[in-house]
């Protein structure tokens, strides 16, 4: 299946493409990855959570209830953000389009931007829909 769709149109007709001729629109959640700039700014998001912790370990000492409020937040934050980091990225949970190709028997999805993000042998009662891309131009 290709790798993208309807990247020559607008955000705007590019979801209208996909939800045309998907065969069916699902809520997924997959792993959408970061550019280098968005893993940039995570990781620079990450040094200043990691900054926070710090001079708030340093009050510990004064105010041990009240430092544990504020603490817990960031830590969670922390967690999410390195594990996001070291996957590259992070899941999300927005419809995508599930488009059969009958030829090969392969089921894709698709995420709103047109990016497949998971592919797999169709089904057999999925084998009998009819493949409805309508490709225009070139696509990568």
């Amino acid at each position: 299946m290709d790798k993208q769709l309807g990247k020559q149109y607008s955000a705007e007709e590019r979801v209208a493409f996909l939800r045309d001729n998907s065969d069916k629109v699902e809520k997924m959640t997959y792993l959408k990855r970061y550019t280098a700039d968005e893993l940039r700014q995570r990781k620079d998001q990450l040094s200043e959570v990691s900054i926070s912790i710090s001079e708030i370990e340093d009050e510990k000492k004064e105010a041990m209830k009240d430092i544990r409020e504020r603490m817990d937040p960031l830590k969670d934050e922390k967690k999410v953000l390195l594990g996001n980091i070291k996957r590259k990225g992070e899941e999300v949970k927005e419809e995508c389009y599930k488009m059969i190709d009958r030829d090969t028997r392969m089921v894709g999805y698709y995420n709103g931007e047109g990016d497949l993000i998971e592919e797999r042998p169709a089904y057999p009662d999925e084998q009998t829909t009819i493949f409805s891309i309508q490709r225009t131009g070139t696509e990568g």
